[in-house]
């Protein structure tokens, strides 16, 4: 069984000096495939679902050569890397559709918090039982995919201390989550949200990973992980995916490692657990010291994600897609984007010249991408 695969990609347009200019009016009224966010400065696209990473990785890449094409002739304008507004302009909204009051409500209350650039990894389970079982479980892993991904240490055109600043600031909501129970847990606790005001929509649950489907909180149909950095680099993107894939496919033959049945804490205990280590993870990333859910040990992020790789490689080399999840051990050797930018700062490079060099490494990245995988995977 291979699971149905998508992403939702935030990422900025600006200029390849690195300065973030909002273009998305421009972008959405003129390109099929893309969305606004509130504000302008990052726009959204899409992946159609499917099981295959060949398949994922040509959706990944395409809808950038259109929009890279049509941003050349905009302006000469580009896409660029990172989750947070690395060399400035987080002092100001730019709103993207000033009539929304949705928008109104978000600028208002967040503010810039809110301007970051993520992924949001989709993964297909109908069975919504299933589902809140695998949400369970990885709520208490999402740290692990945040140290994975970290791009966000620059804000304002400074080292901010985190390796995702995006996650150290970004606005949970509501407040207080907890591990659902039942899909009729989940429903009765949205229902209640809605009523109270702490969710203004079905969509104001921001949490680091959610249930989702086409009639939220009703029919459910898949595991949305929301905790992730942009990872701009497909190949790492889908090493992150398969991870996730294979862990989910893991627990869904094996119920018994529910959290709420297989941990020494109590489901409350967890979530303190849980949000500390999402904390560090911000923090140091791969050099986050965690606690683990199940018996409370200390342990680091990297060494945590070399356990589980080892736990899920045959799951991912019987279901075919292991040579997808093998690329992990690269960002665990060579550190994710964070940690690479963060060293060549250590080294005297300032943050404009470190953003300024991943634009055009991400450039490159995409056209040898594109020359060596998609022409041969189309043919």
């Amino acid at each position: 069984m291979v699971l149905l695969k998508g992403f939702e990609i935030e990422m900025y347009t600006g200029t390849s000096q690195g300065e973030i200019i909002g273009l998305s009016d421009k972008i959405v009224a003129d390109l099929k495939g893309f969305v606004r966010e509130p504000d302008s400065r990052n726009v959204e696209y899409t992946t159609h679902p499917s099981t295959s990473y060949e398949n994922l990785l040509c959706a990944l890449l395409q809808p950038r050569r259109v929009l890279r094409k049509y941003l050349q002739h905009l302006g000469n304008y580009t896409l660029i890397p990172g989750s947070t507004l690395s060399l400035g302009g987080g002092d100001h909204f730019f709103r993207s559709d000033p009539t929304n009051p949705y928008h109104d409500y978000i600028e208002q209350t967040y503010g810039t918090d809110v301007v970051t650039a993520s992924i949001h990894i989709n993964i297909g389970i109908s069975d919504p039982e299933i589902l809140m079982l695998a949400c369970r479980l990885i709520r208490l892993e999402a740290p692990l995919f945040l140290a994975l991904s970290a791009s966000s240490p620059f804000f304002n055109g400074k080292a901010t201390g985190y390796h995702s600043t995006r996650w150290s600031v970004f606005p949970q909501t509501p407040a207080y989550v907890p591990l659902f129970t039942s899909h009729a847990h989940h429903i009765q606790w949205v229902e209640e949200q809605l009523i109270a005001g702490t969710m203004q929509n079905v969509r104001h649950l921001w949490v680091s990973v959610r249930p989702n489907g086409d009639r939220r909180p009703y029919d459910l149909n898949r595991l949305e992980l929301r905790i992730c950095d942009l990872v701009i680099d497909p190949i790492a993107l889908l090493a992150i995916t398969a991870l996730l894939e294979a862990r989910l496919l893991q627990i869904i033959d094996n119920p018994d490692l529910d959290p709420l049945i297989n941990s020494t804490f109590s489901p409350d205990e967890l979530i303190a657990l849980t949000t500390n280590n999402e904390l560090a993870a911000a923090s140091a990333s791969l050099d986050a010291r965690l606690q683990h859910w199940q018996d409370g040990r200390m342990i680091l992020a990297r060494d945590w994600i070399a356990e589980l790789y080892q736990e899920v490689w045959a799951i991912a080399k019987q279901q075919g897609f292991s040579c997808f999840l093998s690329p992990l051990h690269k960002i665990l050797c060579e550190g994710n984007e964070a940690q690479q930018w963060l060293q060549l700062h250590r080294v005297g490079f300032d943050c404009q010249h470190v953003i300024t060099q991943a634009i055009v490494a991400t450039q490159e990245r995409e056209v040898e991408l594109e020359n060596k995988l998609c022409s041969f995977l189309l043919a």
